[in-house]
């Protein structure tokens, strides 16, 4: 007997990701000033029916020693959310991130055109 596993719809599992991605948008980068998700930070949210949720996230340089602190960030970010019972972030270096990957908010407050 097959157990059915998905809990969500497929327009709740897309609601969930915006509500994730809204909560990221809290999450700011200290030498910046500006949320994870204007400066191009995300590349990918990945919510599982289990609830477990991936991040793939970038830095804006190699090395950079925020990683840490935004880990922790994300996960205290996310944990507000019920539905997400699990955060792994995982850091990408490809597409390597440049400032074409800011929103124009981000780039209006940092004075890039």
């Amino acid at each position: 007997m097959e157990e059915n596993t998905q809990k969500w719809t497929d327009a709740e599992v897309a609601e969930i990701k915006e509500t994730i991605l809204t909560a990221l948008e809290s999450v700011i980068d200290p030498e910046l000033g500006i949320d994870i998700v204007n400066l191009g930070l995300i590349y990918e949210v990945d919510f599982e029916q289990t609830g477990n949720t991936v991040i793939k996230m970038t830095l804006t340089t190699m090395g950079c020693p925020l990683a840490d602190i935004l880990t922790d960030n994300i996960q205290s970010a996310l944990s507000e959310i019920p539905e997400v019972t699990n955060v792994e972030v995982k850091l990408v270096w490809y597409p390597a991130w440049t400032t074409d990957k800011m929103s124009r908010y981000a780039r209006i407050a940092l004075g890039i055109r």
